[in-house]
C-alpha cells in the first residue's frame, strides 16, 4: 500500500494498473486488489479509463495533520540542538500585524539577553532581524505603508529610521536570505536570522541567534540558515515550490 501510494504521489498524471504494478514491482493482481481497497477508502480514485490517482481522503488527512502542527513543538529541538552547537541564544519568532512576537527562546546560559528577548516579547518589524525577513518578503509598496503607519521608531542609533535606510536594508536580505540586527534594537546586542517557511513557501516564522556584540560570530549565519532550513522542511516547505 505504502509503494503504491509512493508511486502515485510520484505520478505527474493518473497511472495505468499495468505502470504502477512496475514501479512498486508487485504482480498486477496483487496490486489491483491493494488499489480495490484504498479505492473504497477513499485513499485512491479511479479514473474511467481505469488509472488511478490520490484520493481526497489523503487531501482530507493532511489537512488535519496540519492543523494540529504546533510551530513552537516542531522547532524546539532544532532550535536546542543548535544552541548547544553555539552556546547563545536562539529566538523563535512570528509576525502580528507590525511586530514581532516572540514564541520561544533557549537561554544562552552566559548573558541574559534583556528587552524583547523574552518569550512573548513584541518589537517593531524594522528593528529586529526578524522582522526584516518579513519586510523583503513584502513588495516596496508595503514597506512604504509600514514605513508610514509606524513612522520607523528607533531604540539606538544604529536604529533603522528612514525608509531610504530600510530599503537599502531590506535590498541586503532579499539578496542573502539572511538579516541582522547590528545593535538596533539594544544597544550591545547582534543577531542574525533566517526565514522558516510552510508547505505552501510562506513566511510563518524565522529564528534567530542573539548575543553581545563582542560575542557575535560571522559562521552563526549559516548555521542558522541551516537550521531554519531544517524545520521549514519539518512542515513540508519543498524549495523548489516556493
Amino acid at each position: 500500500m505504502m509503494s503504491l501510494l509512493d508511486a502515485l504521489a510520484a505520478a505527474p498524471e493518473p497511472a495505468s494498473l499495468k505502470q504502477l504494478a512496475a514501479e512498486t514491482e508487485l504482480h498486477p493482481s496483487t496490486a489491483h486488489r491493494i488499489l480495490a481497497a484504498m479505492t473504497a477508502a477513499r485513499f485512491v480514485e479511479r479514473q474511467d479509463a481505469g488509472n488511478y490517482s490520490l484520493g481526497i481522503r489523503l487531501l482530507e488527512l493532511g489537512n488535519i495533520v496540519k492543523s494540529r502542527i504546533s510551530l513552537r513543538q516542531v522547532a524546539l529541538p532544532f532550535m536546542q540542538e543548535l544552541h548547544e552547537r553555539i552556546g547563545e541564544a536562539i529566538n523563535l519568532g512570528a509576525r502580528h500585524d507590525d511586530e514581532i512576537v516572540y514564541l520561544e527562546r533557549t537561554s544562552s546560559g552566559r548573558s541574559l539577553v534583556r528587552v524583547v528577548y523574552l518569550v512573548g516579547g513584541r518589537a517593531p518589524l524594522h528593528l529586529t532581524s526578524l522582522g526584516k525577513l518579513y519586510l523583503a518578503a513584502e513588495s516596496a509598496q508595503a514597506v512604504r505603508d509600514y514605513a508610514k503607519r509606524t513612522g520607523l521608531p528607533g531604540k539606538t542609533p544604529h536604529s533603522l529610521t528612514t525608509l531610504v535606510a530600510l530599503e537599502k536594508e531590506l535590498d541586503k536580505v532579499r539578496r542573502h536570505g539572511i538579516a541582522y540586527d547590528d545593535e538596533e534594537a539594544e544597544l550591545g546586542l547582534k543577531c542574525v536570522a533566517a526565514p522558516i517557511y510552510d508547505d505552501e513557501g510562506h513566511i510563518v516564522a524565522a529564528l534567530s541567534v542573539s548575543a553581545p556584540a563582542e560575542r557575535h560570530d560571522p559562521d552563526w549565519a549559516g548555521q542558522v540558515r541551516q537550521t531554519a532550513d531544517a524545520v521549514s522542511r519539518a512542515l513540508g516547505y519543498i524549495p523548489n515550490k516556493k
